[in-house]
């Protein structure tokens, strides 16, 4: 027979709403306190209305010493069971002392099987487990023998009905015993997955809390580092325009001031070359307000801008300086013309500022998915490695150029040496423009 879930001893419950409905643990609490007693009336008075046919007035005796222990253990039992574990000894000898009552009763009568059923019940929270077995196969005996005619069978044919009886009573009741230890183990699993859903379900409520703190702080540093990094753009994009546009006017106007009196011809056009300068600064700082693109690059792609400014750089300090293309052009995208051109001028400025070259040369290399600009040039040179750690004051230079490139995931390698030139190699990806 299906057995009842098993309820905990000893039991701590807290009191329900008067009207509230019972769960079914506390119904089969009741039935396991009360309903032995029930069922143990129940069988004595059926079997009293048949004594007068089936017993002797000694059996009657026996059948009422045995009913009276029968209440005293259940007595006992009641205040026992509080007290016992599942499957503890006073468990087992409660069961055995009933299943002996029970068998004895039935003996005497077999409307007392009444009470014997009752150890297909209880069986599982009071024996352990690998005696359930027994209990259910002894109380199958009992109500086997009950089925047949009575203890002990009279004739050949009883026993042979008792044993038809007692297979019966014996598969039907380990059957649903196992079936019962089936949606027992499923119920339990059940039970842990939907506990281990909801520790996960914390542990995702904490996860996903620590998550949203976090993004909230990548993003105040992710603005933090944006502001940051316009910052150092359009200070990089005021040197590169602004500050070497004002550097070349000073120097046209200086050697204005050293030949105005000896050639005033020569004056004249370094002084049109300064309001040349002037008036192409005042357009960067235009372009600068807009969207900080070179203005070489308004009207021109990213080789036309390079030779114009390689020429006007020869014509303003004197240096033959020459511009070479090599690969198949391709339209870049802005970010990328403007960081090569950038590099371009500030390197020709330093060979202007700082080597005394005669000589210089670019060569802009289109190589698939990548483009190269390099700057080279046969001044003075220098140690890259002795270089003086940039100041607030100083110029952008090298680390401008590195800090351009790195923007746009690309490097800037510099080689030189004292007496032997320098050379400027500016790697970037090809990004076309949409």
């Amino acid at each position: 027979m299906t057995q009842p879930p098993r309820p905990p001893y000893p039991r701590v419950t807290v009191a329900p709403h008067p009207m509230a409905p019972r769960p079914i643990e506390d119904r089969w609490e009741q039935f396991y306190r009360y309903g032995p007693y029930a069922v143990l009336t129940l069988a004595t008075l059926v079997s009293a209305v048949a004594a007068g046919l089936l017993m002797t007035r000694a059996e009657m005796y026996t059948a009422g010493v045995l009913v009276a222990v029968a209440y005293g253990l259940q007595a006992w039992w009641g205040r026992a069971r509080p007290r016992t574990a599942p499957a503890a000894s006073a468990a087992v000898a409660y069961y055995a002392l009933r299943t002996a009552l029970a068998f004895a009763l039935t003996w005497l009568n077999p409307f007392f099987a009444i009470y014997a059923a009752l150890g297909y019940f209880d069986v599982e929270p009071l024996l352990p487990k690998p005696a359930v077995r027994i209990g259910l196969l002894a109380t199958a005996a009992t109500l086997a023998g009950s089925q047949s005619g009575g203890l002990p069978p009279a004739s050949l044919m009883n026993w042979f009905a008792f044993g038809a009886l007692y297979v019966l009573n014996s598969s039907l009741a380990l059957f649903f015993w196992n079936v019962g230890m089936r949606e027992e183990e499923k119920a339990r699993v059940q039970a842990e997955t939907i506990a281990e859903l909801e520790r996960t379900n914390i542990r995702l409520e904490e996860a996903m809390a620590e998550n949203a703190a976090l993004h909230a702080q990548l993003l105040v540093q992710a603005r933090e580092a944006g502001v940051d990094d316009e910052r150092r753009r359009l200070a990089a994009e005021i040197h590169d325009t602004l500050a070497q546009g004002l550097t070349g006017i000073i120097a046209q106007l200086q050697a204005v001031a050293s030949t105005r009196d000896t050639d005033p011809g020569t004056a004249g056009v370094h002084l049109e070359r300064a309001a040349a300068l002037a008036r192409h600064s005042l357009g960067e700082a235009r372009r600068s307000v807009h969207n900080l693109v070179p203005a070489a690059l308004e009207h021109d792609d990213l080789p036309r801008a390079l030779g114009k400014t390689v020429d006007g750089y020869a014509e303003r300090s004197g240096v033959r300086a020459e511009f070479t293309v090599t690969g198949t052009v391709e339209p870049l995208h802005d970010e990328v013309g403007a960081t090569l051109l950038r590099i371009a001028e500030e390197a020709l400025a330093n060979a202007t500022r700082h080597s005394g070259a005669a000589r210089a040369g670019v060569t802009l290399s289109y190589m698939g998915d990548e483009i190269t600009l390099d700057i080279r040039d046969d001044g003075c040179g220098f140690d890259p490695t002795a270089l003086p750690a940039r100041t607030g004051t100083g110029g952008f230079g090298l680390g401008g150029m590195r800090a351009r490139a790195e923007r746009i995931a690309g490097t800037v390698e510099i080689e030189s040496e004292p007496g032997q030139g320098t050379a400027v190699s500016a790697r970037v990806p090809l990004v076309r423009r949409v």
